[in-house]
């Protein structure tokens, strides 16, 4: 199975509600799609979205830095050669990991169709049903009460609550979410880099004191800042869990060093693809650290990927945070993983298990 061609659309889904963080507003999904074809006839699927505030990457450089620099690479190459393949792709340039990580999961897709398996079979097998929290995003704190009341209404026992916009407000926010769910859903916060090192001491302190009792807070202060990261994890009892300040495997050792986060959070988008998000899972198992699996505002395409690497890892990946799908106003894809709210199931059709994406629109060099 040799790869002919590399092809680009763009994929346009409105999301249920806004989606706000203390980084950005988002009210539908725009992402690039690839698909990966053969001289077998198969094809493989891969989705990155621009999140310039968080990867640097916008929809223009995905598509430029998989045509002029990814694809040329890849062109005529054995997809049974996995770990030359994603070489390739991670020594085609420098950053643009989302740009990589799309290539990557189309590639591990058609990976998986090559040898008739599910990818999650080909990584090690494991329970193919896993369950996702559900993110409620930073508003007046009626509407995140009401929200959070839905989501567990819905059958969701875990949340993910935006804060870091205002310390004073995102600490009565947190005490009115629990008292609504307390006993009925975990609560775990993500700053977003949104305070300062003080300030999530103080905020942590003052919901501890008062008897709040969360699961974890996600990237208190700023991704480059790992002293303060540590000032934090050292001064409160709540887990801390990197997310922004972690890419690639070195960085997980940096922190895993300094004992900087208790938990580390995995994003294709981040890693570059499965490749390095696979290398970052083995070395947190090496040090008995816990991963939690994430995505940014994606379909479930590029989710999906996601999903069969928790279900892999799962001695390691114990907490997943892939709410994209259950985010999007409806699913524009046909086969693949089936996300029913809360619950997430993996089938055993071949790859990822896409037969097809419906609205995908054909994308040229000039509309990048």
């Amino acid at each position: 199975m040799k790869i002919t061609d590399i092809r680009f659309g763009m994929l346009r889904v409105p999301l249920k509600t806004p989606f706000k963080t203390a980084l950005r507003t988002v009210d539908t999904v725009e992402d690039i799609v690839i698909t990966i074809h053969t001289d077998t006839g198969h094809v493989g699927y891969g989705e990155a979205p621009a999140t310039a505030v968080i990867t640097g990457d916008t929809h223009g450089s995905i598509v430029e830095a998989i045509r002029k620099f990814i694809s040329p690479r890849l062109i005529g190459q054995e997809i049974a050669n996995l770990n030359r393949i994603t070489g390739l792709i991670q020594g085609s340039l420098e950053k643009n990991s989302s740009a990589k990580a799309a290539v990557e999961i189309a590639v591990y897709d058609l990976w998986g169709q090559l040898y008739g398996a599910p990818l999650y079979k080909m990584l090690g097998g494991g329970d193919p049903v896993i369950t996702t929290d559900l993110t409620i995003s930073v508003d007046y704190i009626e509407k995140m009460v009401a929200d959070s009341i839905a989501a567990v209404d819905r059958g969701f026992e875990s949340l993910k609550i935006k804060v870091g916009k205002d310390i004073g407000v995102d600490i009565e926010r947190v005490k009115a979410i629990y008292a609504a769910v307390e006993g009925r859903a975990l609560l775990r916060l993500d700053a977003n880099q949104g305070w300062t090192a003080k300030q999530a001491v103080y905020a942590l302190q003052t919901l501890e004191d008062a008897g709040v009792r969360l699961e974890l807070v996600e990237q208190p202060v700023k991704a480059q800042d790992l002293d303060g990261m540590k000032y934090v994890t050292d001064r409160v009892h709540t887990p801390i869990m990197a997310d922004e300040s972690v890419f690639g495997p070195a960085e997980v050792i940096d922190l895993i060093r300094m004992r900087a986060a208790d938990i580390i959070n995995i994003k294709l988008m981040k890693t570059g693809g499965l490749s390095k998000a696979i290398q970052i899972a083995d070395i947190c198992a090496m040090y008995g650290v816990e991963c939690m699996i994430g995505c940014m505002i994606e379909t479930s395409i590029s989710v999906a990927a996601a999903v069969h690497l928790a279900v892999a890892k799962s001695n390691v990946i114990t907490k997943v945070d892939l709410d994209g799908p259950s985010l999007c106003a409806f699913n524009p894809v046909d086969g693949g993983v089936i996300f029913n709210e809360s619950e997430i199931t993996v089938t055993d059709a071949p790859g990822l298990g896409i037969r097809e994406i419906r609205g995908l629109e054909p994308l040229t060099a000039s509309a990048a």
